[in-house]
């Protein structure tokens, strides 16, 4: 895999990131040093985490990802310079009291100090690329469809205030470059004009959730990302498990569904997006046209997301060595103008059900 600039910043990552939000969660912590130290080995230079992980979000596991990535960087020499490494300051609370006590807020007093509490997690002097998790307006994001201004709370921080402190971090060299996290194309334009405006960093990156149940980046962010030259990190690109097929005959509940699954494991994400009965019945029909392609549902889903041009990379999460090895060995796989027109045929008659 050769890399690639991550907007107009200085990284150069792997087309393909590796997520851990499973890490802590699912995932224990040598299992997941031993995907870390299998990713690292196969070409993967890139690694993405979160204050907030592990997901599901409870207050036992808060801060368990980062942990869990810092004592690996700790006993593997060298790592860490191998690895471009991102992470994320949450934004305001959505149901998370144990997040800055539940603020509805995120200052650029919050910034800086969960930076520096990242920092000593992850066991490193700098992170290279330092994202906003989600935004502090209100936005039709997490399942929300549309934009309620009435819902806008006008005394919590302005862009420019969370710029001047990632500006602070990018100063005093404790963050290489920053992004942005379940962003809009006015949440984007604005960040980038702000800097522009003031001298401040400019965002090189936007992680949204991009796969076949949701192309919403297709509707205007991703001209938004292109004119202004900012990469789109892409999340979800299996959704949740839904396109890997493995609830196709099952569903999410019952018997007979896969119980290590994220969807049947855990009611709180039935309750999401993913969940929705629309969702599946829409991964059904992109599983079953993979097949009749001679395709899991897997290597389709991946090839969609890994072949896109609005696409810089796509971030994978695994909770074993071999769904590592079956993410990363459908690189390179690419899809029929033919296939591709069938799946344009069922967006435009399912649209995107895990909005």
């Amino acid at each position: 895999m050769k890399t690639i600039q991550l907007g107009q910043s200085d990284l150069h990552v792997t087309p393909i990131c590796l997520g851990t939000m499973t890490f802590g969660e699912q995932v224990n912590e040598a299992d997941a040093h031993a995907i870390l130290d299998r990713a690292l080995a196969r070409g993967v230079n890139f690694l993405d985490t979160a204050e907030m992980y592990s997901v599901p979000a409870r207050a036992d596991t808060y801060n368990a990802t980062e942990k869990i990535i810092g004592n690996w960087f700790a006993s593997r020499p060298g790592a860490r310079q191998q690895m471009v490494l991102a992470t994320k300051v949450a934004g305001p609370s959505r149901g998370m009291p144990w997040i800055r006590n539940g603020s509805t807020n995120l200052t650029g007093a919050d910034i800086v100090a969960a930076c520096n509490d990242s920092l000593k997690r992850l066991q490193t002097d700098v992170i290279d690329l330092y994202q906003i998790h989600w935004p502090v307006r209100h936005v039709p994001a997490f399942g929300m469809m549309y934009f309620d201004p009435a819902k806008d709370d006008p005394a919590t921080s302005s862009i420019h205030e969370q710029l001047e402190a990632l500006g602070q971090l990018v100063q005093a060299g404790k963050v290489r470059a920053i992004g942005l996290s379940n962003e809009t194309p006015y949440g984007v334009h604005e960040f980038v004009r702000l800097a522009e405006a003031h001298g401040l960093p400019r965002v090189a990156t936007v992680q949204n959730p991009y796969c076949l149940v949701n192309r919403t980046v297709e509707n205007a962010l991703d001209e938004t990302l292109h004119r202004l030259g900012v990469s789109l990190l892409a999340y979800s690109p299996l959704g949740f498990g839904l396109l890997t097929g493995k609830y196709d005959a099952s569903g999410f509940t019952g018997p007979q569904a896969p119980q290590d699954g994220r969807i049947a494991k855990f009611e709180s994400v039935r309750k999401q997006r993913w969940g929705r009965p629309e969702a599946l019945e829409a991964a059904r029909r992109y599983n079953a046209l993979a097949r009749e392609h001679g395709l899991t549902p897997t290597r389709m889903a991946l090839a969609f997301c890994y072949t896109k041009w609005q696409v810089a990379s796509t971030i994978i999460g695994v909770t074993s060595l071999a769904q590592l090895e079956e993410d990363l060995d459908a690189w390179g796989t690419t899809l029929s103008p033919e296939l591709l027109a069938a799946i344009d045929a069922i967006r435009k008659e399912l649209r995107d059900p895990a909005v």
